[in-house]
This record gives structure tokens, C-alpha cells and sequence, in this order.
């Protein structure tokens, strides 16, 4: 029997002109991401409804392939520590940062080739037209 190991984790954090939340998900060794614009400060009912409700309307980013590292059980205090030290320096992983740059860039080259083609098509309607009118 083969096992599935999934793993989802939600950060909110403060950009300093919205709040956002990052949600990152771990599935079969493929990380994606999904970055969420609160606006004012999410309260906790708010964030629940996401989590429970709202998580099929999520977009992720296409897959990534992803490597899990496991790190061997440790003190509870010392694992509160770094979670405290965690939560202190930054929202957002570096990782998740960079795959929704990746996807930004994929949904700009995309929005140009599109636009470049429909230029084109208008272009070679327009000569079509102007043809046909005899100029």
C-alpha cells in the first residue's frame, strides 16, 4: 500500500498595506501556492470559513516538485522556540514567494502572446477590409 503524504500550512501576515495570506500545500513531493488579499485585518471566524469553506475556490499555482526534509523530533520547548523565531521574521517561505513570482510571469507571457495575436487577427482584418473597399 503506498502512502500520501499531504500537508497544507496558512500564513497571515501584514505587507503593510493589506493582510495576506499565503497558503502552501505539500502533496505527493508537488508544492504549490496560493496567495490570498484580506484587506483589513482577517478575524479568526473569518480565516476558519477559509479554511473549511473556501478552500475549493482557492487557485494554486501549478505544481512544483518539492523535497521534504524530516527533522528528528526534538524538545517541545525547543520546537515552540523556533516556531516563535519563525513567526517573528517572516510571513511568507522564500519557496512560496518565488512559485508565485513563477506564475505571475507564466500569466504575463500568456496575457502578451494572447494580445500580440488578437493585434495580429485586427491588423489582418483591417488590410482585409481595406482591400475589399479597393485602397
Amino acid at each position: 500500500m503506498r502512502k500520501i503524504g499531504a500537508s497544507s500550512t496558512l500564513t497571515v501576515y501584514h505587507d503593510g498595506q493589506f493582510w495576506v495570506g499565503v497558503y502552501e500545500q505539500v502533496e505527493d513531493g508537488s508544492y504549490s501556492v496560493c496567495r490570498i488579499v484580506f484587506g483589513a485585518e482577517p478575524s479568526n471566524e473569518e480565516i476558519l470559513d477559509l479554511v473549511c469553506n473556501g478552500y475549493n475556490e482557492l487557485r494554486f499555482t501549478s505544481p512544483i516538485a518539492h523535497e521534504e526534509t524530516r527533522k528528528p523530533v526534538a524538545n517541545p520547548k525547543r520546537r515552540q522556540r523556533e516556531a516563535s523565531r519563525e513567526m517573528k521574521k517572516h510571513g511568507p517561505s522564500t519557496k512560496a514567494q518565488q512559485a508565485l513570482s513563477e506564475e505571475r510571469e507564466a500569466t504575463a507571457r500568456l496575457k502578451k502572446v494572447d494580445a500580440r495575436e488578437r493585434r495580429e487577427d485586427e491588423q489582418r482584418q483591417e488590410k482585409r477590409k481595406a482591400k475589399h473597399r479597393g485602397r
